[in-house]
C-alpha cells in the first residue's frame, strides 16, 4: 500500500496524522478535504510542498470525484477522517452531520468496493458507546448507545462499515478513540477554547458543574495508534484507543488556570447542553496486547506542550476568532461577548 487517500486531512487529527506519515514513512498521500468548518489550510501549510503530498479540495459525498482521485493517483488505501465533529453543533444542525458522517462514509465505502481498495480505515469515536457508569469501561463488543446527533451519526457510520464488511467483504477497520487534544485543534473544543479565553482575559465557560469526565488522549499518541492499526491491524476488526487520562472538565480548567497563574474566578458555569454524557471510558487493551501500542507522552507533558503551542500561534487563533461562523456559534452556545 503505497498511495493513500486521506479524507479530512486539513482538520485537527487528520493534519497531525499526515504530518506523522510524511516525517516517518514513504507513503504518497492525497488529501481530500472540503474545507468546511474545521478544515483549515493553515493546518497543512508546513507540508503543502512536500513531494509525497497532494491536496485536493472536495467533498467525500462526491463519489465521482472520489473515483477520479482513486484512478488518477492509483490509490491503494483510504483513511477517513472527514466528519462533522462537534457535539454542540450537531444539536444546532443535525442534518449536516447526517450528510457528512453517514452519507459521505457510504459513498467512500462504495468507492472502496468498486475500486478494489486494499484497506479502508474509519475514524470513529468513543462517544458511540454513550455515557459510562462509574467503574465501567466499554470494550469493542459493547453496545452502541449514542445520545447526541453527532454520536448517532458516527455510530450509524460504524454500522454501515460493518454491513459493507459482511455484505461486500470490504477491507475495513474501525478505530474508536477517546477525546483528543493537541496542536491545531479548533478553538471551539474545550482545551483550546479554555486557553484562548484566558489569553484574551475572558472567563472559561463550563457546562453545568464541570463534573463531566473524559479520557484525554494526546493527538500524537492517537496518530501513532492509527498508523499501527493501518499497517498491522486485522481487517474487519474494531480497535479502541485510550490513554487512561480520565479527568473532569473542572480539573482540566484548573490545570489551565494554574499554568497561567489564574484562579477559579476565571470560570463561568453556563447552562448544561442537552444529551451531555457524564463520562466516557473505553478499554484499549486490545490494541495494546495485539499491536503493542501504548501512549508515550504523559498527560502533564502533553497538556503543557499544547498550551505552549496555542501561546506561540496566536495568529492561527486570531484567524478563527475573526470568522463570522465561529462568532455566531460561540454567542449562541455560551453568551454574548
Amino acid at each position: 500500500m503505497n498511495n493513500i487517500l486521506i479524507t479530512g486531512g486539513a482538520g485537527f487529527i487528520g493534519s497531525n496524522f499526515i504530518r506523522l506519515l510524511l516525517s516517518q514513512t514513504q507513503y504518497n498521500i492525497v488529501n481530500l478535504d472540503a474545507l468546511s468548518f474545521t478544515g483549515n489550510l493553515s493546518n497543512i501549510q508546513d507540508f503543502q510542498d512536500h513531494s509525497h503530498y497532494r491536496f485536493i479540495k472536495g467533498n467525500i459525498c462526491n463519489k465521482q470525484l472520489v473515483n477520479e482521485i482513486i484512478n488518477e493517483f492509483k490509490i491503494d488505501a483510504i483513511i477517513n477522517f472527514a466528519a462533522e465533529t462537534h457535539v454542540d453543533r450537531s444539536l444546532l444542525t443535525p442534518s449536516d452531520f447526517i450528510q457528512s458522517n453517514i452519507v459521505g462514509v457510504e459513498a467512500l465505502l462504495e468507492a472502496t468496493v468498486e475500486n478494489h481498495i486494499e484497506r479502508f480505515i474509519q475514524i470513529s469515536t468513543d462517544e458511540v458507546y454513550g455515557s459510562a457508569n462509574p467503574n465501567e469501561s466499554f470494550n469493542e463488543n459493547s453496545l452502541l448507545r449514542p445520545n447526541s446527533p453527532y454520536a448517532a451519526s458516527k455510530a450509524s457510520a460504524d454500522l454501515i462499515v460493518r454491513s459493507f464488511i459482511q455484505s461486500y467483504e470490504a477491507p475495513a477497520i474501525i478505530i474508536r478513540s477517546t477525546n483528543n487534544f493537541g496542536q491545531y485543534q479548533h478553538i471551539e473544543k474545550f482545551i483550546p477554547l479554555s486557553v484562548t479565553c484566558i489569553m484574551n482575559n475572558q472567563k472559561i465557560p463550563i457546562y453545568g458543574t464541570g463534573e463531566n469526565r473524559r479520557d484525554w488522549l494526546y493527538v500524537e499518541d492517537n496518530c501513532r495508534a492509527i498508523l499501527s492499526i493501518f499497517e498491522n491491524g486485522k481487517i474487519g476488526e474494531i480497535y479502541n484507543v485510550s490513554a487512561n487520562n480520565e479527568k473532569s472538565n473542572i480539573e482540566i480548567a484548573n490545570i489551565i488556570l494554574n499554568y497561567f497563574g489564574k484562579n477559579q474566578e476565571m470560570i463561568e458555569f453556563v447552562d448544561d447542553r442537552p444529551a451531555h454524557d457524564l463520562r466516557y471510558s473505553i478499554d484499549s487493551s486490545k490494541i495494546r496486547n495485539e499491536l503493542g501500542w501504548m501512549p508515550i507522552y504523559s498527560f502533564e507533558f502533553a497538556i503543557n506542550r499544547t498550551i505552549e503551542w496555542y501561546i506561540n500561534n496566536q495568529s492561527w487563533i486570531n484567524n478563527i476568532l475573526k470568522d463570522e461562523n465561529f462568532q455566531k456559534y460561540y454567542n449562541i452556545q455560551y453568551r454574548s461577548v
